[in-house]
């Protein structure tokens, strides 16, 4: 992935789940101080584009959680989907949304979509995973 590498030197390790890949979801995850594990979490939907179907152009969107193990479960501490957080939350309108979803058709646009996303997960997503970096 375009974002593995600054995640991975950031610590955070894609998990491996090849069944959840193979339905569109992609994690990469760190453990914290405190029993706590900070997620990072690209939900993707991919479009076909056949005589059957409206063309549409495929899209992703970022999950952020923050969560503690709790009798050997996550419990979820916090959750917030990025472009919330940088539009609604930080008051960034970088993004048409606080409900974005990166929409890409090629793997020229997939690159750029994961490009933007992953700038701001890592100016405002670890930041806030980490509680370094809090809406006023």
């Amino acid at each position: 992935m375009v974002v593995g590498q600054a995640y991975e030197a950031a610590g955070y390790t894609l998990e491996h789940m090849p069944v959840q890949w193979a339905g569109g979801r992609f994690r990469f995850s760190k453990p914290m101080p405190g029993n706590i594990r900070a997620t990072i979490e690209y939900q993707v939907l991919i479009y076909t584009n056949s005589a059957f179907a409206a063309p549409a152009a495929s899209r992703f969107r970022v999950h952020l959680h923050r969560s503690r193990l709790v009798k050997g479960r996550p419990e979820v501490i916090m959750a917030r989907m990025l472009s919330a957080l940088v539009v609604s939350d930080f008051g960034v309108a970088i993004l048409p949304s606080a409900d974005y979803w990166w929409p890409y058709s090629d793997a020229h646009s997939l690159g750029q979509a994961l490009a933007e996303a992953g700038h701001l997960v890592v100016g405002y997503g670890m930041p806030w995973l980490a509680g370094e970096l809090t809406p006023e």
